[in-house]
C-alpha cells in the first residue's frame, strides 16, 4: 500500500458545517483514508509526507461539458453569433479533422486542463477512441461520448449511431476506472426525433446515461416549435430522454414548467457562463434551478467559444453574472460556486459517492493551490478568495487516483512541449488543407 501524508495543509472539504480548516490529510492508494485536525495515527514505514503549510487542498475541478479536440480552434472565429460561428466557421473546419488533429487538440486541452485543477472533465466530440486514449495516457479522469449530428443520409446516421454504441461499450470502465461513458445525439435541432429515440433505446440496451446540448439560444427554441410543436424541454421528454439519467448542456432559454420538469425528472445541467456571454446567447436561469432542486455544476463549452478551460473562471462569472442580473448580492454565494464546480460536477456525472468532496473514502482527486501569494492576503476567508481572487494559474499540484499528475505546475505524465507543437502543426495543416 502507498501513502501520501499531507502535514498542516489548509483543506477545503466542501462540507457545510466545516468547510476549510487546518490539519492533515492521508491518501492510501486511490483513496483518502483521514482527514481531520489531529495528527494521523497508523502510518505505512513509506509513508510519503508532504508540507502542506503554504498550500490549499480542494477536490479537483469537475468540467462538465466541453469539446476538447476543439481547442485547435482557440481564436479561429471571435465575436460571431452562435449559428454563423458553428456553421460557416466551426463544422467546416472541423470537417478537415483527421485523427491526429483529434489527438493533438484533446491532448492540448488536457494538459490546460490539469494545469488549472480540472480532474475529470465532461467531452462530446467524434473520433472519441483518440480523446479516450489521450484520456488513458495522461492519468486525467473523462466522461466520454461520441456526439452524433444527424442531418444526413439513413445509411450515414447507421453508422454513426453504430460507432456511438461501440465506443460507449467498448470504453466504459477503461483506464482503471478514470473513463465512463453516455450516449449523445447533439441536440433537438440537430437530430430528427426518430433518431433521438435510438440513442434513448440505446441508452436503455446498454444501460447508460445521456447527454445533449439543449435550448442554448432563443432562435434554437423556436425552431423547435416550429419544427416540432413544443419547446426543446417538452420535446425531450416526449421521446423519452429523461426515462434516463440525463445531463444537458447549456438550457438557457427555460420557462417555469420547463424547470419544474427537468427537477422532477432528475435532469441535470452544465451551466456554461462564459462561452453563453461570449456567444451572446444568454444567461442561464440558474438560481432558479437551484432552487427548483436541478443539479447545476459548470462546463467551459470548447476554448473555441470560451477561450480557456480555466473552470475557476466558471466559478468566478456564475458568482458574480447572477448576482448582477437578479439584483441579489446572495444569489450564488461563494461557497454555492465552489460546490458547482466540485460537488455538483460530481453529482451531474454520478459520482457523487466518490467524487467532489474531500472525506474519508473518497477517491484522492485533489490540488493544491499556491496562496503564498499577494491575492491571498490577508488570510480571513480561504473560500472567497478561490473564488474571487484565485485562478487555475495559482495551482501548483495535481493528483488522481492518488497518483500526481501535476507537480509545481508541469505535467508527470505528459510532455506539454511536444504536445504544444503538435498542436500547433495540426492548426497549421488545417489552415492549409
Amino acid at each position: 500500500m502507498s501513502q501520501i501524508w499531507i502535514e498542516n495543509g489548509l483543506f477545503i472539504t466542501m462540507d457545510d458545517e466545516n468547510p476549510s480548516f487546518r490539519g492533515h490529510m492521508v491518501v492510501s492508494d486511490d483513496r483518502i483514508s483521514y482527514i481531520g485536525t489531529a495528527v494521523p495515527e497508523q502510518l505505512s514505514d513509506t509513508v510519503q509526507k508532504i508540507d502542506g503549510s503554504k498550500l490549499a487542498f480542494m477536490p479537483g475541478l469537475i468540467n462538465t461539458h466541453g469539446h476538447a479536440a476543439m481547442s485547435l480552434l482557440r481564436g479561429y472565429s471571435d465575436d460571431q453569433n452562435l449559428q454563423v460561428w458553428l456553421e460557416q466557421k466551426m463544422w467546416p473546419m472541423e470537417g478537415k479533422y483527421v485523427d491526429q488533429d483529434t489527438r493533438a487538440g484533446s491532448a492540448l486541452a488536457i494538459v490546460e486542463m490539469l494545469k488549472s485543477g480540472t480532474t475529470a472533465f465532461v467531452d462530446m466530440y467524434d473520433r472519441m477512441d483518440q480523446v479516450a486514449q489521450m484520456v488513458e495516457q495522461s492519468g486525467i479522469r473523462g466522461v466520454l461520448t461520441r456526439g452524433v449530428i444527424g442531418l444526413c443520409p439513413p445509411d450515414v446516421q447507421e453508422a454513426k449511431l453504430a460507432e456511438a454504441i461501440a465506443f460507449a461499450r467498448d470504453w466504459n470502465g477503461k483506464a482503471d476506472g478514470r473513463i465512463t461513458t453516455m450516449i449523445s445525439p447533439h441536440a433537438p435541432y440537430t437530430c430528427p426525433p426518430a433518431y433521438i429515440e435510438r440513442f434513448v433505446q440505446a441508452a436503455h440496451d446498454f444501460d447508460l446515461p445521456l447527454h445533449t446540448h439543449m435550448s442554448e439560444t432563443i432562435a434554437e427554441v423556436e425552431q423547435n416549435v416550429r419544427d416540432y410543436g413544443l419547446r426543446p424541454v417538452e420535446h425531450l421528454d416526449r421521446l423519452g430522454f429523461f426515462s434516463r439519467p440525463a445531463l444537458v448542456a447549456h438550457a438557457v432559454h427555460l420557462n417555469d414548467a420547463e424547470i419544474e420538469l427537468l427537477a422532477a425528472k432528475g435532469v441535470a445541467v452544465s451551466h456554461n457562463p462564459v462561452s453563453n456571454l461570449k456567444l451572446a446567447s444568454g444567461i442561464a436561469r440558474v438560481p432558479d434551478l437551484i432552487r427548483a432542486g436541478v443539479t447545476v455544476s459548470l462546463g467551459t463549452d470548447s476554448v473555441a467559444s470560451n477561450n480557456n478551460l480555466d473552470l475557476f473562471e466558471e466559478i468566478r462569472f456564475a458568482a458574480l453574472l447572477h448576482k448582477g442580473v437578479s439584483g441579489d448580492p446572495t444569489a450564488i454565494p461563494a461557497l454555492e460556486a465552489l460546490k458547482l464546480g466540485t460537488v455538483s460536477g460530481a453529482k451531474s456525472i454520478w459520482q457523487e459517492k466518490s467524487l467532489g468532496s474531500l472525506k474519508v473514502g473518497m477517491k484522492a482527486d485533489f490540488i493544491a493551490i499556491d496562496i503564498e501569494q499577494p491575492h491571498f492576503y490577508p488570510q480571513t476567508d480561504i473560500v472567497s478568495h478561490l473564488v474571487y481572487s484565485g485562478s487555475g494559474r495559482d495551482v501548483r499540484h495535481v493528483w488522481i487516483d492518488g497518483r500526481q499528475v501535476l507537480k509545481n505546475g508541469e505535467c508527470t505524465w505528459l510532455d506539454e512541449e511536444k504536445i504544444r507543437y503538435e498542436a500547433q502543426a495540426s492548426f497549421d495543416r488545417l489552415l492549409q488543407a
